[in-house]
């Protein structure tokens, strides 16, 4: 697991999942264009979910959620990093967002 910059991610957003970890309340405010929402507490259920065959880059509000997520995305065999910063990083730096 790499921690990525926000420029990082937003330049694997065609190539990679971005995965919101954050609970629904947090992602209504806002959320990556095209990122999946499963909160870090439904994870261990909803890999089914995720391609396996495609590289994961976590997001939450600040980062540690998303670190954990990562770790737990690896355990279950998915390449995963976590992106510096979360969403407020991404949203400082003026990234595009949308409410789901």
């Amino acid at each position: 697991m790499s921690e990525i910059t926000t420029a990082e991610a937003n330049a694997r957003r065609n190539t990679a999942t971005i995965l919101d970890v954050r609970e629904e309340a947090e992602t209504a405010e806002g959320m990556i264009p095209g990122a999946v929402h499963i909160p870090l507490g439904q994870l261990a259920s909803r890999l089914g979910e995720l391609d396996a065959g495609r590289p994961v880059i976590t997001v939450c509000a600040s980062g540690n959620r998303s670190a954990h997520a990562a770790v737990d995305l690896l355990v279950a065999g998915f390449r995963a990093d976590t992106m510096a910063g979360g969403m407020i990083a991404w949203e400082t730096e003026g990234r595009p967002t949308h409410k789901p």
